[in-house]
């Protein structure tokens, strides 16, 4: 089973906290929580796959800020309900 780090937000929060969460759970809050299928395409390629900004851009014919700001506007949702859902 993998598991997806997720670190705090800011350069300190980085170092001082990791978050684990399995794949699945990821792939769980993004197909519940994040209505649009492109968004959700593209946070599961970024979170579960693990594909660099650059690739996503190309593959989903978007400019890097765009995939910048999908992955941002949606950073909080999910890993706000995967807090929520943590034992």
């Amino acid at each position: 089973m993998q598991h997806v780090r997720r670190y705090g937000k800011g350069e300190e929060l980085a170092k001082k906290k990791v978050i684990s969460y399995t794949n699945d759970e990821i792939a769980a809050v993004i197909d519940s929580y994040i209505h649009n299928q492109r968004n959700r395409l593209i946070l599961k390629r970024r979170y579960i796959d693990g594909i660099c900004l650059e690739p996503l851009s190309e593959e989903f014919d978007l400019s890097v800020s765009q995939v910048k700001n999908i992955i941002y506007h949606n950073e909080n949702t999910i890993f706000s309900h995967l807090d929520s859902e943590a034992p």
